[in-house]
């Protein structure tokens, strides 16, 4: 009983720098593309001279490229991650390493913007300099963990034990008592409950630390990180919270009741989404992205903060510090700045919307 009621270990969402230079390094692309092949072909020829001795990897794909060793994860170990390509690359990688820790992400843009793109690919060799001179510093940008229930508590995956132990116990109770380890899923962005196809309207009932606090009637619901506040979440009217942050935001889509109006909580919170019995819909569950499970009347998904964040490095720590000084304004190298700049540049925050076709014909 004892077990079931620990709490995950604190994520600590605060820059670090790294502790020895990475020994090996896990190449994960967008489709190759001939701007994506010149760009690992070059990154590869820099690492391999720049860095002898460092083991280059890639995912087990047709179109791994030339110099790269086939990366089995129950035998190789990965220092680092450099992506190339769009944030959904780096959302791929976080999932690669779904049962554990993840290392040092390194990101590349290929001609995309994006909140998790801190580096263009012409700045690879300064930005690896700084990696294995030990002059980076990394943002842990928070994960959600999910566990899956049938209308008993047992778990929907991964479990040989039958019914769960608490299923005789009062509704409000087993969630309270519902494991906080062992799950089995770990996202960066959001986890969404949505009713797809279907032309009605989801009920859930939302549980925070095993107290009820509403029954939800609408198009879905959006559990998001603080990375994931820019994403779906953002576009459904929840809130912008900066990533180094620890809480969980919950966003309803499309509700019924005007006066549901999104939520922020803690990270030590717990939350279960469960599917009512008068639901006259079934929830499809997507998570960053990619379509994993529908859930039934009375089955549930607990949603907490994972142990193991996503360490991405950050751009702000690879400016020179006199270079930084005399050219740049803002903070200083270590300093988390990027966020800022996404905001301003990507989302054009708080911007004056004027016409394209007024400013033809404005006289200003």
């Amino acid at each position: 009983m004892s077990t079931a009621m620990q709490r995950p270990p604190a994520v600590q969402p605060i820059s670090r720098y790294f502790e020895k230079p990475p020994q090996s390094v896990l190449i994960v692309n967008k489709m190759r593309t001939p701007p994506v092949i010149l760009a690992i072909n070059a990154l590869l020829e820099h690492i391999h001279t720049a860095y002898p001795g460092v083991r280059v990897f890639h995912e087990d794909r047709p179109d791994i490229p030339h110099g790269a060793e086939v990366w089995h994860p129950s035998k190789h170990q990965i220092d680092l991650v450099v992506t190339l390509g769009g944030d959904g690359t780096i959302l791929h990688a976080s999932s690669l390493f779904s049962s554990g820790a993840v290392p040092p992400v390194l990101s590349f843009s290929m001609g995309t913007l994006g909140f998790l793109l801190p580096f263009h690919i012409d700045d690879f060799a300064r930005a690896l300099e700084s990696v294995f001179h030990g002059k980076a510093t990394i943002l842990n940008r928070m994960r959600l963990a999910a566990t899956f229930f049938n209308q008993n508590l047992a778990k929907k995956k991964n479990d040989n034990n039958g019914q769960s132990q608490f299923a005789s116990a009062p509704l409000f109770l087993q969630y309270s008592l519902q494991p906080r380890v062992n799950t089995d899923w770990q996202v960066m962005n959001e986890i969404a409950l949505h009713r797809g196809s279907s032309p009605h309207l989801n009920t859930i009932d939302i549980y925070v630390d095993g107290q009820h606090l509403t029954e939800a009637v609408s198009d879905g619901l959006i559990v998001s990180t603080p990375t994931g506040s820019t994403a779906y979440s953002l576009s459904a009217g929840g809130p912008i919270v900066h990533p180094s942050l620890s809480a969980l935001v919950l966003t309803p889509i499309c509700p019924r009741s005007l006066s549901f109006r999104p939520l922020v909580f803690p990270s030590s919170s717990s939350i279960t989404l469960r599917i009512g019995d008068r639901s006259r819909a079934p929830a499809g569950v997507s998570m960053d992205g990619r379509t994993s499970h529908v859930l039934q009347p009375g089955e549930s998904v607990t949603v907490q903060a994972s142990p193991y964040p996503v360490p991405c490095i950050n751009r702000s720590s690879i400016s020179d510090d006199e270079l930084h000084q005399k050219e740049k304004e803002g903070a200083g190298p270590g300093k988390e700045d990027d966020w800022v700049r996404d905001i301003n540049n990507l989302l054009q925050y708080n911007a004056t919307f004027r016409s394209k076709a007024l400013l033809r014909h404005s006289r200003t």
